[in-house]
């Protein structure tokens, strides 16, 4: 069989303050359903027999109404085609408990041919001449191994097994969303011809027959060196093929060294290197070298204005000189809000938001207690 093996796209993600003009659309949405429509498109035309979508279809459990259309419109062209949808379940679009309704549901009543496993067990779907062996995210992370424990390998088709998860491989990658799960690395077998993996947002091999197919956006600034699209895979073969997809695209726009640069020579600098972007709606990162940090603070009051019609958002990073900081003295510490300055300089970073509020909750349970063991040192008697 030949199969074309996807994962995280992750429909009705926004992002960045851009409003399409035509629609009211967040413009970063917007951009994520058309793309995935025109990924739809380049599928079809590699005349494949099935579609292996590995998790986090929708972006939450609780999918939009254009989220939905899409899905459905999408579905319209793959039965056109001829072309069998199998997904499972991903943590973003896992419903968390049993009693909630899955958005996976309502796909049940269109006519195009879908396997979707989204009930915390494991599925066995057979097509054509392979055996697809569905596991989604599961509520509790030895659900996977008690659900792979049922796994009945066929001896006469070939055995695809469909899961999501972190395998240990990429342990490091946590990428601290609710419900993530790591995956138990017995279970990365070469018993199957092929294992699909979705929740990995990076193209990559984890296994001799496993691979995830990385996500089709890039969905933060922590993705933008990794590979995107989707995966062809013969299972007769083995053979398994990247395919490139479209997607909004994220440049590394590299350092600027902005020594002895005023503000306004720091945004003349960071114009020039936004001036060699040619793609519509690009999100760019940049990194400014040297500066100092009043010459930071001006910057960040007059904005690089130069990103205001040219791009989809534009990331400043700042590699501050070294200076000499006064001691502040307590009366001075005592008049900042660290707790407050966190979640401002947290909300510049345009993390999911599962993940921000991850971050913004840790984050101040730490400075409270920072701050309050610092207050039970100076109230101490001498």
């Amino acid at each position: 069989m030949k199969f074309v093996h996807i994962a995280d796209t992750h429909l009705g993600l926004a992002a960045f303050n851009k409003i399409d003009p035509d629609t009211g659309m967040n413009l970063r949405e917007k951009l994520v359903y058309e793309n995935f429509l025109a990924a739809v498109d380049a599928v079809i035309r590699e005349r494949p027999d099935a579609v292996v979508h590995a998790g986090d279809l929708f972006h939450t459990v609780r999918p939009k109404t254009r989220a939905y259309t899409t899905v459905l419109e999408a579905l319209d062209r793959l039965q056109d085609a001829g072309v069998p949808l199998i997904l499972i379940a991903g943590n973003h679009s896992m419903a968390k408990t049993r009693y909630t309704e899955s958005p996976f549901a309502v796909l049940a009543y269109h006519g195009a041919e879908v396997h979707a496993a989204y009930r915390y067990r494991y599925e066995r779907v057979e097509v054509g001449d392979t055996v697809f062996h569905l596991i989604p995210n599961m509520l509790e992370a030895g659900d996977y191994r008690v659900a792979f424990d049922q796994v009945d390998l066929s001896s006469s088709s070939a055995n695809v097994l469909v899961t999501h998860g972190l395998a240990s491989m990429v342990a490091d990658k946590k990428l601290h969303t609710i419900a993530e799960h790591e995956i138990d690395n017995t279970m990365i077998s070469d018993d199957f011809d092929y294992i699909a993996l979705g929740h990995y947002h990076g193209q990559v091999q984890v296994g001799s027959r496993a691979w995830y197919s990385g996500s089709l956006e890039h969905c933060t600034y922590g993705e933008i060196h990794d590979r995107k699209g989707g995966l062809v895979v013969d299972t007769a073969t083995g053979r398994v093929t990247p395919l490139a997809l479209p997607k909004t695209p994220m440049y590394d726009l590299g350092t600027l060294d902005c020594a002895d640069l005023s503000a306004g020579g720091v945004a003349d600098a960071i114009a020039g290197a936004v001036e060699r972007v040619a793609a519509p709606h690009a999100m760019c990162q940049v990194t400014v070298a040297g500066v100092g940090r009043e010459t930071l603070r001006d910057l960040g009051r007059r904005g690089p204005a130069c990103a205001a019609d040219r791009l989809l958002d534009l990331k400043v990073r700042a590699e501050v000189a070294e200076e000499e900081v006064p001691r502040l003295a307590g009366g001075d510490l005592a008049g900042l809000d660290y707790v407050a300055e966190f979640g401002r300089f947290l909300g510049e970073k345009h993390l999911p938001p599962e993940r921000e509020a991850y971050v913004l909750r840790k984050g101040q349970e730490v400075l409270k207690t920072v701050i309050r063991e610092r207050q039970e040192v100076d109230d101490a008697p001498a």
